[in-house]
């Protein structure tokens, strides 16, 4: 079985240069291997669809829930299902393909659409922190400043400022050369696996990319903090202890939720190792991209009980 697979990876590499694309090793191995992880990465996928679309109908349905926080999860999780879409389905399809391969102009549509995706996701997660933190700090004034209107003006401009992040140095990658075998041993055309097909080394490119991924993660984790260090000095001078109870577990479900996502974002692109191991990339990738979507209508629906009684309502239990 070893020779077969090795005689396998060694025609799909001669014929490479014949390929108008690159070649996605995904998740190599025996049959047996490749059907449990379809099957399991299928039930993980049509979980975090239902969950998240759950969460959707139930903010569109309960009047109670047509406020800015429920407003804001409503369109965080509709960016979950698209985060999710845009690489699941083709790691499904590429897992059974005999020569997996991914045209030019496909690869680099899903890496700016993954990339652009997850950069809506850290604006989200900022404004979602400045809401909680005008709801809690602000209480008096909350409804006369976070009108619906702002709201809307939020939620667009995190849409359009993450599809604005990285179309140029994305661009600018695309119009490189890029010699040897075409192989990206990675399951989605990413960052790290591109660069390290590419002729030769921009050093310049790559300084230039990390200062854009540095400022997306660190001024909205750092928005994000402050928002929160504000509200926990504000909680702890609450002095009821139910509605610090509420409060906490309030801001919780949202702290988890950017501790998940930040947390193995930073060590898949911040970490002093740039260049990680094939197996911990797609670790880690498959982690920010397939499960914390997957966690996070659990964590907003375990922890809140209103969007837990607008779901039981929606489901009839």
């Amino acid at each position: 079985m070893g020779l077969s697979t090795a005689h396998r990876s060694m025609k799909i590499a001669s014929n490479s240069s014949t390929i108008t694309g690159f070649i996605l090793l995904g998740f190599p191995g025996p049959r047996e291997r490749k059907v449990l992880l379809f099957v399991l990465f299928s039930v993980v996928y049509l979980l975090t669809l239902v969950g998240n679309g759950s969460i959707i109908c139930a903010v569109r349905w309960d009047q109670r829930l047509h406020t800015p926080m429920y407003i804001l999860l409503a369109n965080f999780s509709f960016l979950e299902i698209c985060y999710v879409t845009s690489t699941v389905p083709n790691m499904l399809a590429n897992l059974f393909s005999d020569t997996k391969v991914i045209s030019f102009s496909g690869c680099f549509l899903q890496f700016y659409f993954f990339f652009s995706l997850g950069s809506t996701e850290c604006f989200f997660l900022t404004v979602m922190a400045f809401d909680r933190y005008l709801a809690i700090c602000r209480p008096l004034h909350y409804h006369i400043l976070m009108t619906g209107h702002l709201c809307t003006n939020l939620i667009v401009s995190c849409w359009v400022l993450g599809f604005l992040w990285f179309p140029v140095p994305i661009i600018i990658i695309s119009q490189m050369s890029f010699c040897g075998s075409k192989i990206i041993d990675h399951f989605l055309c990413d960052l790290g696996p591109l660069l390290a097909l590419t002729c030769s080394r921009v050093p310049i490119m790559e300084l230039y990319w990390t200062i854009i991924m540095s400022m997306l993660l660190f001024i909205p984790f750092l928005c994000i903090m402050v928002s929160y260090a504000l509200v926990l000095r504000d909680v702890l001078r609450v002095p009821s202890a139910a509605g610090r109870k509420k409060a906490f577990s309030t801001c919780g479900s949202h702290l988890a939720v950017v501790s998940l996502f930040y947390g193995s974002v930073m060590v898949m692109y911040l970490s002093p190792t740039s260049e990680h191991e094939a197996g911990m990339q797609k670790l880690v990738t498959l982690f920010y991209s397939m499960g914390t979507p997957f966690i996070n209508p659990m964590i907003y629906s375990l922890r809140n009980k209103d969007m837990k009684h607008a779901l039981q309502k929606l489901l009839g239990i």
